[in-house]
Order: C-alpha cells, then structure tokens, then sequence
C-alpha cells in the first residue's frame, strides 16, 4: 500500500488508471455469443459443461426448489435467515420510494401545444447473480427487488448450475426471501409463476442466452447484475441488442477524514478499507487524509487488523496492487481528487462531515458519519450495492428501478397560437436541413382560417 503527498496524486492517477484491452477474454465471449445466438440450447449447455460445476439437462427449474431452498435455510440458519428478510425490507421499502420519484405528467408549452411524459416499465427482465467465490447472496434482493418494484412483468432470475444441476442453495433462499417481499407467491407445490421464472445458467453464455432468446430461455428487454470480466465483457459486447444495467467492474472505496480524525476513526477507516479489499486482488481501497501522521496511524491499523483477518491474503494482494493514502493539503484539493476519482463506494468519516456534501459529485453510493459504514449499504441498509465502478460515477449512478423503466414522451397538438408556431419552425428547419419531406409535412397542417 502507497501514502502518496497529494501533488503526486495527478501523474499516479494517470499511469495506474488507464484500462488496457483484454482481448483473450474478448475472443473466447465472443465465440460464445456467436454459438449461443445460431445453436441457442445446445451451445448454452456446451459452455455449461466447459465452465461451469454441471450442465443441467433442464435450464428452468421450478419455483419450489427456491421454497425448498429457504425452508432449510430457516431451519439451520435462522440468523441469516432473518438478516435477509430485514434486508429485503429495508431494500423493498427504499425501491417503493424510489418508483414514486417517477411519474408521468402533462404541460401546455403554449397554445396549442401539450407535452407529456409516461414512465413505462419494461417487459421483461433478467437478473444474473455469480456464484464463483463467493455466492453473492446480497446481490439477489439488491437486483431483483427494484425489477419488481419497477413494475416490470416477468423476472427471469439466473445463477449458474452447482453440482446438483441448480444454483447454489443460499442464491435459491435468497431468491424466495427477494419474491416473498415483494409480493411473488412461492411455494412448494408451485413450479412456475407468469412474474418470476428461475434458470441455472451462468457465465457469458448466460448473458447471450437472455439478451438472444433460445428454445428454452426467453429474451430479456435489460439484464441486469454483477458479474466477471466474461459478463461484463459479454454485456459489453451485446449491449444495443439488449438493455444493461451499467458495466461494474473490480469494487472501489474512498474514505475522506479531517483534522479532527481521531485514532477511532484511524480504525474505522481501517476496518472499511479491508473490507473492500478482501472482495478481489483487483479491488481498491483508498483514503484522503489531512496529514502524514493520521496515514501513519491508519496504516499501522491497517496492518493490526490484518494479523486476524481470515481473508488478509486476497486484501494483503489488493492493497499491495492499488492501496492507497493520499495526503491533502485542504479540503478544496481533497473533494478535487475525490471527484477525479468518482469512487463507486464514497465515505465521509469526518466530524462536520455535512458541510463536505454539496461539492461531491462523483460516487456511486455516500456514506455520511462514522456510523455508515460501507457494508451496511452492501448488506442491509435499504440502498442498493450495484454500482459504478471504475470511475463511471462520473456519469451514471447505482442501480435502482430507473433502469427497469422507460421515459417517452408524448405529444397532443391542437389549433392555437404555438402550435402555429411550432409548425411554421419544423417547416423552416426541415427545409434548412435539406429535408423537402419533413418540411411538406409540416406545411400540411396549415390552417387557412
């Protein structure tokens, strides 16, 4: 891990920030997508033999395997259980606030004219939850609960085969803990239900499956879920052809102290910067600090708490590959790199940490105060842990029901003043552009009284 004085901040951002092709990973996904698109099934299940635990005859599995699943996790995990299903409200209950956020409505521009908008969710949606390392179990409430909220038809939720032919376990409860909050009948003599469908498919041919439809698999309006570099190489690829969430790659955090940071707040800012760091080698921890001798003390945190942490091997790599402490001279410099950085995980552990907000524009997700910490929002807080990465915050935020929702416009023209107006300019324009069509169209709706 760096501690790096804030006027070298510059030219090490630039020399470790640039993404460099990968165009291994590019040839294999493609070659997938290709198979999947001509051979449908058949190619999904190829790929499933190749890269996955098992390849399952049957891609769709019934609703009672998630019943299943969640009655023996109530029975040998009540905890966790119960952790979830507060999870799921609180997700469930932030979503509902976010779906009223948007709304469709009608204005008179002037007379004659009356623009409007409607918010119409999609049809179909498809959810890909990984389960490599570590099944993300969180990661199946954080993106089916807004789906459904969204108001979108059908879900169709996919993680790849385990040995038995069927997504991991805890990915199947997690499933039945997201429908059950959401309203979606599952039981254990029910096999389908029109809202939610359940499919053992994972990897790129997973993301190809859904963005193509085969026999046996439907086609999806957006996909959306973490994922690998195959996914998110896959998604990349296919974007256009169907809709994407955002493409999330290796997670990120950036801790901001002040002056008044204590060596309790040393430790939190530790304890969070691990926390990150444990998820990939590739993942990155960060931290602006007011001076050398608070990156000393979070340092030295850094390092106690390592002697204990079961996961210090991946974090040990992660922070040896891109930890780091920057050093700022004042506040305006410090939300100058924080913005530079656009973090997908943003922490204010500051004692007057309100006054910092208004000039941070840039991150996925703000955690104000000591107290939020980052992994409440990543588990159980309500907000959603799907998010920008890479320093794309720069120009989208998490994910949420917005991206199961489409916003068209409407238009109603009358006789009046504007409309009169606004016809005289199309037909001035089209002209303009060269475009006789357009400009005869509009001098169609001349009115001679």
């Amino acid at each position: 891990m760096k501690i790096i004085d804030s006027n070298d901040f510059d030219s090490y951002w630039k020399k470790n920030t640039n993404k460099v092709d990968d165009p291994k990973t590019e040839k294999i996904v493609k070659k997938i997508i290709t198979d999947v698109r001509a051979k449908g099934d058949e190619a999904v299940k190829k790929y499933a033999s190749k890269f996955n635990k098992s390849s399952p005859a049957n891609l769709e599995i019934p609703l009672s395997e998630a019943y299943l699943a969640l009655d023996a996790l109530r029975a040998n995990e009540l905890k966790l259980t119960e952790a979830l299903e507060l999870a799921a409200d609180n997700i469930m209950r932030f979503s509902i606030k976010q779906r009223e956020q948007f709304s469709n409505f009608e204005c008179e521009l002037d007379k004659g004219i009356t623009a409007g908008q409607r918010v119409i969710p999609v049809q179909r949606a498809a959810i890909y939850i990984p389960a490599g390392r570590f099944p993300l179990i969180s990661s199946c409430l954080m993106c089916m609960i807004p789906a459904v909220t969204s108001g979108v038809e059908e879900v169709f939720f996919t993680s790849s085969p385990m040995e038995d032919g069927k997504p991991d376990r805890k990915i199947l409860a997690a499933a039945a803990i997201a429908a059950n909050a959401c309203g979606i009948l599952i039981n254990k003599e029910n096999a389908h239900n029109r809202r939610l469908r359940l499919f053992a498919i994972g990897g790129a041919q997973a993301i190809a499956a859904f963005a193509f439809g085969t026999e046996t698999v439907p086609r999806a309006d957006v996909i959306a879920g973490p994922g690998s570099k195959y996914i998110i190489t896959a998604k990349r690829l296919l974007y256009g052809q169907v809709g994407l969430d955002f493409l999330a790659g290796p997670s990120d955090v950036l801790i901001i102290s002040d002056e008044e940071a204590s060596e309790e707040a040393a430790d939190y800012i530790a304890a969070d910067m691990l926390a990150q760091a444990e998820h990939d080698p590739d993942a990155r921890a960060r931290s602006l600090v007011p001076d050398k001798r608070f990156a000393d003390l979070v340092a030295a945190a850094i390092e106690k708490r390592l002697r204990s942490l079961k996961t210090a091997k991946t974090a040990r790599a992660s922070l040896d590959n891109g930890g780091l402490i920057i050093v700022y001279k004042d506040r305006d410099e410090a939300v100058r790199i924080a913005n530079e950085i656009a973090p997908e995980h943003l922490e204010l552990q500051s004692t007057d940490a309100e006054s910092w907000i208004t000039k941070l524009v840039n991150y996925g997700s703000l955690f104000i105060g000591s107290l939020s910490a980052e992994v409440l929002g990543d588990y159980s807080a309500g907000v959603n842990h799907t998010l920008p990465t890479e320093s794309s915050a720069r120009f989208t935020g998490g994910l949420s029901v917005r991206h199961f929702l489409k916003t068209v416009t409407t238009l109603r023209c009358s006789n009046g003043e504007g409309f009169e107006k606004a016809r005289a300019a199309a037909e001035i324009i089209g002209r303009a552009e060269g475009l006789e069509g357009h400009a005869l169209s509009a001098a169609s709706r001349k009115s001679y009284e």
